[in-house]
């Protein structure tokens, strides 16, 4: 979210994060997960959806983008943001007494730019 937005360009913006973390829940729980926390704090960092299927633990980072044009969304997860979503997972499997587990770090873009959107989904994105 961008500094100068309004009030209801903020409010407008995380609606659109939620309904896309949602329907990126709903494609992890097809998948025979549980999800175990969303918008999961861990110090300073967030981490969009935690998941679990048996012994492994899916962190996933979600970017949404309504309207056509301009980078697809998983281009904007820059260097940074995937060191602090892996130093947030192995905390929080840490904290969460899941050491024993298998990390693994997705990425989900949802574009709503049509009828239905669009859930791009990659396991082990970086």
């Amino acid at each position: 979210m961008g500094f100068f937005m309004s009030r209801d360009e903020r409010r407008a913006a995380r609606d659109l994060g939620a309904r896309a973390e949602g329907l990126v829940c709903d494609v992890l729980r097809g998948r025979g997960y549980a999800i175990l926390g969303t918008n999961v704090r861990v110090g300073r960092a967030e981490i969009d959806i935690v998941a679990r299927r048996g012994r492994l633990l899916a962190f996933c980072e979600v970017r949404a983008r309504s309207g056509p044009g301009g980078p697809h969304p998983l281009e904007t997860i820059d260097a940074a943001k995937q060191r602090r979503l892996r130093r947030a997972a192995i905390a929080w499997a840490m904290q969460a007494a899941m050491r024993g587990h298998a990390i693994r770090l997705d990425a989900a873009a949802v574009t709503f730019d049509g009828a239905a959107p669009i859930v791009d989904y990659r396991e082990d994105a970086f």
